[in-house]
């Protein structure tokens, strides 16, 4: 179990979260509500009137409708993520009910998830249930009066609403569309992703399985006809023999082969997004040398070697019996470099043992032959299936190159804003992947799109129509007069087609409504024309406010805090952790900035201009309120509440800059910090009352929720102990200072 060491090896201690009393009463904050008060007690050692009484004496009511499958099923990467700090591993097991080799699957194989973790676990202590000292208990009582305080008099505290209800309108049977709307900018070709999939293993559970007529039904309305969901070769074929990676796959062949047929009814294409040959741990390797080439050795992993003639084989056979096996698969798209280790080459820039094979032969020669091998092993049994050749993470230096060995039967993919140039301030830098605030398409996709039409390819723009990591906790962000730019600028480049959202983005409504209608005719269709006039300015100020979204890079854009918002949590010293990949921001300011790209002063400036511009926008949109009518409000209510969501997120990343630069000298900062803590509670509150209303906000499917309802509520108490140990420091300098 390499995860499991990896826990007894680690010497890294847990954050402390000194806002709680105890770190028990930590653990059944976080899962009340989430995790079933059954397997909360067992995993503490208590009975479930002892997990009551403690919670009770918190403020916190108990629901007996609480969705705790659906948090198992959908929101166990949630669970994980808010319990990593508290519990060992043994017992975030025991409350999802999993077994280890469940837990080392999702961390080897769910969407980087354990890199997302930090790629290390805390060496936390187990927690059992014990009674409360009088101290604990009168910490405890001043602990419920805060939340008593802030939340029992609110209107917008108590709605009927709870997580995953937006599923409601994503899963069931639904009537076939008469009439797929038709794309106005001339793509044949728009391809999805479920706004409500499980990234993990989703074949294997019915309940999980990512689109359903409903979805469907969505999807074929907008323009949409082909999704995609992720696949790993070996786990629907056993192309490496029979073993246990192997175990299920007739299962996910007859579920897949029950989703292409369910998608041709509307219309659509089933794909597989490819990120093959998958590495393999370094102990199935025993007997099979041969096949092992490049070795990451801190992950324990090895690639399969397609300098290997043996793999090569087993690689093409592999594709061709998948086709075989469902022959209504519409085709694969292909990662080739970055992402999860593959190919020998796919991480050039780690230094571990490199494949002496593939070294010598080098990584166009390499790339373009693992895309010929899977594109030759499909179109024997599927003529007509497309092999999409996604260039993320290629090189300038050799793209070419690989293009030009490629077979002539693929089609070129690339993502349309890389390399845009960026400015900040004067700070320049310039777009990976993963930006709406940034107008493409850019010089990279440019350059691919002309040297694949050149080799006579067909080309394919990946964009993010919805949301992008900029604000990924929102099924949209409304910025589109942005978003209507990028399309028609895509149009003078001999696009086929578009993959218009990765994990994220996919939610069929907001922004996709303008591949088939102007933004002028949709505020007039969604909200009237006497409030149409002040929808377009409020976007216009939307628009204009997000374009100074600081950036530079992918790297920088994982790590600040502006998809968790108000939720991530302040620290009144350093926490010294460095911040992960769409897991924790923590309070690394430098991690931020792009590791110091842009000034500290610089990225504070911009989230402060980006957050009043949005602020613009909302005061438009109050005053267009007053022009709505009834028929419309429900379209109203739902861009009022995503636009505040997004403010909420946006100002909050402001705020905690500004805060993290002040606490180096937090008494001379006093006042200051002071508002700070203020203004973050108000924003928590904002969105505590947004999440009660909208189920949606707050999720991302790779991510699932970022925050819950008490995520938000512990936010408060957070604050609130900072500001209480602030007046402790701050009155004693003052008798200090009044004596002297």
């Amino acid at each position: 179990m390499y995860y499991f060491e990896r826990e007894k090896e680690s010497t890294v201690a847990p954050l402390e979260f000194m806002h709680f009393p105890t770190r028990m009463q930590a653990v059944i904050w976080r899962n009340w509500n989430i995790v079933s008060l059954k397997s909360l007690a067992f995993t503490l050692k208590a009975t479930e009137k002892q997990i009551i009484d403690i919670a009770s004496k918190m403020g916190l009511v108990f629901e007996n409708d609480a969705p705790h499958e659906l948090w198992k099923q959908r929101g166990y990467i949630t669970i994980i993520r808010m319990n990593w700090h508290l519990l060992p591993l043994s017992q975030i097991i025991e409350l999802l009910g999993w077994t280890a080799m469940k837990m080392e699957n999702h961390l080897r194989e769910d969407d980087f998830l354990w890199a997302k973790l930090g790629g290390f676990k805390p060496q936390t202590t187990p927690v059992y249930y014990r009674e409360l000292n009088k101290a604990e208990l009168r910490k405890t009582m001043e602990l419920k009066d805060i939340i008593r305080k802030h939340f029992s008099n609110n209107k917008n505290m108590v709605k009927g609403y709870k997580p995953f209800d937006f599923l409601n309108d994503f899963i069931g049977s639904s009537d076939v569309p008469k009439v797929a709307k038709k794309d106005r900018f001339g793509f044949s070709f728009n391809m999805a992703y479920s706004y409500c999939a499980v990234y993990g293993d989703p074949l294997l559970s019915p309940e999980s399985i990512p689109y359903s007529e409903k979805t469907l039904a969505a999807y074929m309305e907008r323009g949409v006809n082909a999704v995609w969901l992720p696949g790993i070769l070996y786990s629907l074929v056993p192309w490496l023999g029979e073993n246990r990676y192997s175990n299920g796959y007739e299962k996910r062949q007859q579920a897949l082969r029950e989703l292409t047929e369910r998608a041709t009814k509307y219309g659509i294409k089933v794909y597989l997004y490819f990120n093959e040959p998958r590495a393999m741990p370094l102990d199935f390797f025993k007997g099979r040398e041969g096949w092992l080439g490049y070795q990451d050795l801190l992950n324990n992993m090895g690639s399969l070697c397609v300098s290997n003639q043996d793999i090569k084989n087993r690689l093409k056979n592999g594709c061709t019996e998948l086709f075989k096996a469902v022959p209504g698969l519409g085709g694969v798209f292909t990662i080739t470099m970055s992402e999860n280790l593959t190919n020998c080459l796919s991480k050039p820039r780690i230094k571990h043992i490199k494949c002496k094979h593939c070294e010598q032969r080098g990584i166009p020669e390499v790339v373009a032959e693992v895309n010929n091998i899977i594109e030759a092993g499909i179109h024997l049994a599927s003529p007509e299936a497309d092999v999409i050749v996604h260039t993320w993470a290629w090189d300038s230096e050799w793209l070419g190159k690989a293009i030009e060995r490629l077979n002539q039967n693929v089609k070129i993919m690339s993502v349309s804003e890389t390399a845009l140039p960026t400015e900040a301030n004067g700070i320049k830098g310039r777009v990976s992947d993963y930006s709406m605030s940034k107008i493409g398409p850019g010089p990279f996709a440019c350059e691919v799109w002309k040297k694949a039409s050149a080799h006579g390819l067909e080309v394919l723009a990946k964009v993010q129509i919805n949301n992008t990591w900029e604000c990924s906790a929102v099924p949209y962000i409304p910025v589109p007069g942005l978003v209507e730019e990028h399309l028609k600028n895509l149009k003078d480049h001999n696009i086929s087609g578009l993959m218009t959202a990765w994990t994220l983005g996919g939610y069929p409504g907001g922004n996709y409504d303008l591949l088939y209608c102007p933004k002028e005719e949709i505020a007039i269709s969604k909200f009237g024309k006497k409030a149409a006039h002040h929808i377009l300015n409020a976007w216009e100020c939307f628009d204009k406010a997000f374009v100074e979204f600081p950036l530079n890079g992918c790297n920088q854009l994982y790590k600040a805090p502006q998809n968790f918002g108000p939720m991530n949590l302040l620290h009144l010293k350093p926490s010294n952790y460095k911040a992960t990949m769409m897991g924790y921001p923590y309070d690394d300011l430098y991690g931020w900035c792009g590791c110091g790209h842009f000034p500290e002063e610089i990225f504070e400036k911009q989230f402060k201009k980006l957050s009043e511009g949005w602020k613009d926008g909302l005061d438009i949109l109050e005053k267009a309120k007053d022009f709505v009518c009834v028929k419309n409000y429900k379209n109203f209510k739902d861009l009022e509440n995503i636009s505040k969501a997004v403010y909420c997120h946006f100002r909050s990343v402001y705020l905690q800059t500004r805060f993290i630069r002040l606490r180096r000298y937090p008494l001379n900062n006093y006042e200051k910090i002071i508002k700070i803590l203020e203004e973050e509670i108000r924003l928590a509150k904002i969105l505590y009352g947004i999440v009660k209303e909208d189920s949606r906000i707050g999720y991302e499917a790779s991510n699932h929720y970022y925050y819950s309802a008490n995520d938000l509520k512990e936010k408060v108490l957070n604050c609130e102990n900072i500001k209480r140990h602030l007046r402790i420091q701050f009155a004693t300098r003052q008798k200090v200072t009044d004596v002297s």
